[in-house]
């Protein structure tokens, strides 16, 4: 019996790795979208999974015994490409020193006890008590030098991250909605902290306490595409772009980066900028050539900057460099109604999204009008040009 059992489990772990299914992203030609290209793929016993609808592409799971060549012949198949999941998220743009919320201050102060808080040397301080709220990275950008004339008001952005807190208090006031790639039936509630403190950089509330964002009367949108781990498919990624282009939003901030060049990627890039979605991407954080989806041309690539006008250290460089940001040291909201201060590209790319934000709220109409008002509005910090593309932007200059 003991022997029979065996067999019995040892086939069945045979026949699992047999089935094993691996997960492609296929783009084929318009003439075949709906049902002709479905039928084509399950004629070789894929199941297609997802189709989008702004590209000629779906997601469908293969048997591991079917070979890409296989698909690739399939009448219609332009292109196969595989779905990895992979780490979107640098671990150096990620490290933080969670601040405790309002009430939690609020409470230790009643009772007396004491919290001993970190010092950050990149958050310049501020003398007057009403600028408070405004991060160092903020203040470099003079955000509050177009405040008179725009916040950002009416504004539609879309963070494409680890999704957003929009419970936060200084972020509920903007938050007007979202999408959940990974379970579409989800919120976007922020589970790794990274969406929320982008999110906090683009549009915190500004309302003299906790942080202030570049554009404080942006409405905020959280598009869910990376899981607690900073981690997701290219799929997921595409879909996250493919929702923000389809609910007509004006600025996507993709501060995320991985992989290589992906057809399907640029296909939706460039579909959303036909749509005109204004895409502002981290440049990335290996101190080498610039990551995707920062490189494709329909993308403004941020580099990072820290408080002295220096590149940072860790920030990738190359001719696809727009702009440069501050990225070192840069304060902002964090999940679970905290403040977190955080480095990285990541955090440079929301600064000029909220720019962004606000020069569409100043007139500009197109992604390709937004491009040409920031680059008016920046001076070179005397760096090379892959480091710093047309260098730092002024927001005052965006309202001149």
């Amino acid at each position: 019996m003991k022997k029979s059992l065996g067999i019995f489990v040892w086939a069945l772990l045979i026949t699992a790795v047999q089935v094993q299914a691996s997960q492609k992203i296929v783009s084929f030609e318009a003439a075949y979208r709906g049902g002709a290209i479905v039928k084509n793929i399950e004629s070789i016993g894929g199941r297609v999974t997802k189709q989008f609808e702004i590209i000629d592409a779906l997601v469908a799971v293969f048997p591991d015994n079917i070979k890409t060549d296989a698909i690739h012949a399939l009448a219609g198949v332009t292109n196969v490409e595989e779905d990895s999941y992979i780490k979107w998220i640098e671990e150096s743009s990620v490290n933080t020193t969670p601040f405790p919320s309002l009430e939690e201050a609020l409470s230790a102060i009643r009772a007396g006890e004491g919290r001993e808080i970190p010092v950050f040397s990149g958050i310049l301080p501020a003398a007057d008590p009403a600028d408070k709220e405004i991060p160092w990275g903020v203040k470099r950008v003079n955000a509050s030098g177009a405040w008179n004339f725009t916040e950002g008001a009416g504004v539609k952005v879309a963070v494409i991250d680890t999704g957003v807190d929009y419970n936060h208090p200084d972020l509920k006031a903007n938050y007007a909605g979202g999408y959940n790639a990974i379970i579409s039936t989800a919120t976007p509630l922020d589970d790794h902290g990274h969406g929320t403190h982008v999110a906090g950089t683009i549009g915190a509330v500004r309302d003299s306490l906790g942080v202030v964002g570049v554009a404080p009367k942006v409405t905020l949108y959280g598009v869910k595409v990376l899981d607690k781990n900073g981690s997701g498919s290219y799929s997921n990624v595409i879909a996250g772009i493919e929702w923000a282009a389809q609910n007509k939003m004006d600025v996507i901030n993709m501060s995320l980066g991985g992989g290589g060049a992906m057809e399907a990627m640029a296909n939706v890039m460039k579909a959303a900028d036909k749509a005109g979605v204004t895409i502002v991407c981290a440049a990335g954080n290996d101190s080498g050539a610039v990551n995707y989806p920062a490189k494709y041309p329909e993308s403004i690539a941020v580099s990072a900057a820290n408080s002295s006008d220096a590149i940072a250290s860790f920030s990738s460089r190359g001719a696809e460099i727009a702009f440069i940001a501050p990225g070192v040291n840069i304060y902002s909201t964090y999940k679970g109604g905290r403040y977190s201060t955080m480095s990285g590209t990541s955090m440079a790319c929301p600064h000029v999204a909220g720019l962004a934000s606000l020069a569409i709220a100043a007139g500009a109409k197109t992604p390709a009008a937004v491009r040409e008002a920031l680059t008016k509005s920046a001076t070179s910090l005397g760096l090379k040009p892959t480091e710093e593309g047309a260098g730092m932007i002024n927001a005052s200059k965006l309202t001149n």
